[in-house]
């Protein structure tokens, strides 16, 4: 067994086009782990090797690697920057350790990288912060820093300054060992060079590490006292401080470098070893005891604690889906048997293996603290738990966004049809933020997702990769359907047809409810105070009542939001039966969502655009006749960023108008906000048109 303390489970995020995949390729170079680069644009690289990512030249799929540095085994994914599949990022995150999050150096914190850090405060992931792109035209290290700060609210302490800048930029000063490093050469064959700080920044270095020092003297008692008796901390106390900070979610150190360039590429490795923890040092995981959810269950990361992993990941494959794992206490073994806690299933586990991108090595198993891939599940998907049945624990979920966008899809020839549900319902195992259905008014079959690339990203797998040719629709809005009151109704489903006849009656009251973030937006409540139904019925009577409320009322729309309590009812001692009770339960809830006054809900976006200032007027007018909020307009650099809340029905094709406004100079980022009523004459038109 490895020692746990050096072990690092870490990811690279950050907003499209930050440098994410460029840093992975040259952090696996420098550890020796690969010995000749690959480069995204020519789709030569590791972790990009699915071949739509490699068109594109963009990440889809996180993937994960191994490598070694120093003493320490990383584990590391590579995450997608591009909103549309921002759940790759919620699912990694919920099971690493830590994160290095990489910025552009001129544009400091983008939109992406808001919602980076926002899903990274959620799972308490300490992190590390790369400012990458230095030697690109406007690159703005003090500034780009001090974004992080304000827009993210974070502590970001710089353990580098850069020497030079854009075409200049040729290293760092280490603040900490106070040594300058700089890289000649070019390519493969850059060289760093360690030496003496230049005597035009010995000044600054030295200011900006009592600042340094003074920063993480805050962070730790024993350190700030210390620091009051002596005025300064050496080396190692800065390492320590640091380390304790960042773990604590205290601060975050900032690198500088360029990836492209080779620049400032193993001082990430050596802060990834200094500053992000091991499992050791994070809390136990916590979840509840599947025998009694009042009770919390604590597991630490130790090999001889019962086993609990969580299944964070499934990539779907024809011969056997592969499950990528995380083991927070006990021991995974291939060719075990487990229990699947939340399914009450038992699955096998043949098989399991350690990845390196598309490239697997079979092991025997895993402990804890370790990310692997098991195959041969039957049952198991994205946020399951697997346990030995002595000692069973149900670890929390992931939470995944809400689709708000759909796309009727069907095969080109009628024989392909079974095959295209196999193939749908094999991607919708991979991913969970995509999702098919046949629409029970037209019969088509409906898929939706988080945006048009990744609707299109997903016909293409179908075709190119699952061997089901496909035509589509247009994209079109995944609207929802909401109640503005409380109503109650009465279901009787009551036949007598000779013999044995059916009798259910019930009483249902509907009303708005708020979900708690990671609650799901149908809350069913049994307020029965009697014994006048059997409680062998109230599984069908709340059967009834969700399949009613998915169906919704004004256009078919899935209602959401929706609390259903049952007040009272009727049974009989020989007709009544579930269907009878799941039957008048559906009618009693139709009647009174009826009553309850709906409301068509739409997705509402949030939005940046970033412009020059001579497109800022005709981009802010297109955007009002769009329906957009403008919540804020800002300066980064030389560009205007518009803020807004816009809704997405507006803003499909808006990429390409937005360049022709522009003369291609404006760019966006758009990510799901919130469902928010539909001004009513627009909803009619929508319902109407359908």
């Amino acid at each position: 067994m490895e020692d746990l303390s050096k072990i690092r489970n870490i990811g690279i995020a950050a907003h499209i086009d930050a440098g994410k995949t460029t840093t992975t390729e040259r952090l696996l170079y420098y550890s020796g782990t690969i010995h000749r680069m690959g480069e995204v644009d020519e789709g030569t690289t590791v972790t990009d090797f699915d071949s739509e990512e490699q068109e594109r030249g963009i990440t889809i799929y996180s993937a994960a690697v191994s490598l070694s540095w120093r003493d320490c085994r990383i584990n590391l994914i590579d995450t997608p920057g591009h909103v549309d599949f921002t759940a790759e990022v919620e699912r990694s995150l919920r099971v690493l350790d830590g994160a290095v999050v990489v910025f552009d150096a001129k544009e400091g914190v983008e939109a992406q990288s808001e919602t980076v850090w926002r899903q990274a405060n959620k799972y308490r992931v300490p992190r590390i912060c790369l400012m990458n792109k230095m030697d690109k035209t406007g690159a703005d290290f003090e500034g780009a820093v001090e974004s992080i700060r304000e827009r993210l609210g974070a502590n970001p302490l710089p353990i580098q300054i850069p020497i030079g800048r854009e075409n200049s930029y040729a290293g760092y000063v280490d603040l900490i060992a106070m040594q300058a490093c700089t890289f000649t050469g070019t390519g493969e064959d850059t060289k760093k060079h360690v030496g003496a700080i230049p005597a035009e920044l010995e000044a600054e270095a030295r200011q900006r590490r009592h600042w340094l020092e003074e920063k993480v003297a805050e962070l730790d008692d024993d350190l700030m006292e210390y620091y009051l008796e002596h005025e300064t901390l050496d080396e190692a106390q800065l390492i320590h401080g640091l380390r304790h900070g960042t773990i604590s979610l205290r601060c975050q150190p900032v690198l500088c470098g360029s990836a492209l360039k080779y620049v400032g590429v193993q001082a990430v490795l050596d802060a990834v070893c200094d500053f992000l923890p091991s499992p050791l040092d994070v809390p136990p995981i916590e979840g509840i005891d599947p025998h009694n959810p009042e009770r919390t269950i604590r597991r630490k990361c130790d090999p001889g604690e019962p086993l609990a992993a969580l299944v964070f990941k499934v990539v779907a494959d024809a011969h056997s889906d592969l499950h990528y794992v995380r083991v927070y206490s006990g021991v995974l073994k291939a060719g075990s048997r487990l229990l699947n806690v939340g399914k009450k299933k038992k699955e096998n586990v043949p098989r399991l293996y350690r990845m390196f991108a598309k490239r697997r090595e079979q092991i025997d198993k895993a402990y804890c603290g370790d990310i692997v891939v098991a195959t041969g599940l039957k049952d198991t998907v994205t946020g399951d738990t697997l346990c030995e049945t002595r000692g069973a624990v149900l670890l929390e979920r992931i939470d995944f966004p809400e689709t708000v966008i759909g796309m009727a899809i069907e095969p080109q020839s009628s024989a392909d049809r079974d095959k295209l549900l196999n193939a749908l319902y094999m991607l919708s195992r991979s991913d969970p933020t995509f999702d098919f259905k046949a629409d029970s008014e037209t019969g088509q079959m409906i898929i939706s997702g988080m945006g048009e690339l990744h609707l299109e990203v997903m016909c293409h797998r179908l075709e190119r990769d699952l061997n089901v040719p496909v035509r589509v629709g247009r994209p079109r809005v995944a609207y929802r359907e909401a109640i503005t009151r409380s109503a109650e109704a009465e279901g009787r489903f009551v036949r007598q047809t000779g013999g044995r006849g059916q009798f259910a009656i019930v009483r249902m009251r509907v009303e708005p409810f708020e979900p708690e973030p990671g609650e799901e937006p149908f809350l069913f409540v049994n307020a029965l105070e009697g014994d006048e139904i059997r409680s062998a019925f109230i599984p069908a009577i709340e059967q009834g009542a969700r399949d009613a409320s998915e169906s919704g009322v004004l256009g078919s729309y899935p209602l959401i939001n929706v609390k259903v309590t049952l007040l009272g009812g009727q049974e009989h001692p020989e007709d009544s039966s579930e269907l009878a009770f799941e039957s008048a339960a559906s009618m009693a809830v139709q009647k009174a969502l009826a009553e309850a006054g709906p409301v068509l809900l739409e997705p509402i976006m949030k939005a940046e655009i970033v412009t020059p200032e001579e497109y800022f007027g005709a981009i802010n007018s297109d955007l009002m006749t769009r329906r957009a909020i403008i919540t804020s307009t800002t300066m980064r650099g030389n560009n205007h960023v518009i803020t807004c809340e816009v809704p997405l029905a507006t803003m499909f094709g808006y990429a390409t108008h937005m360049r022709s406004l522009s003369q291609g100079r404006a760019s966006y980022s758009m990510e799901p906000l919130r469902y928010e009523a539909m001004p009513h004459d627009l909803a009619e038109k929508v319902l109407g048109t359908w």
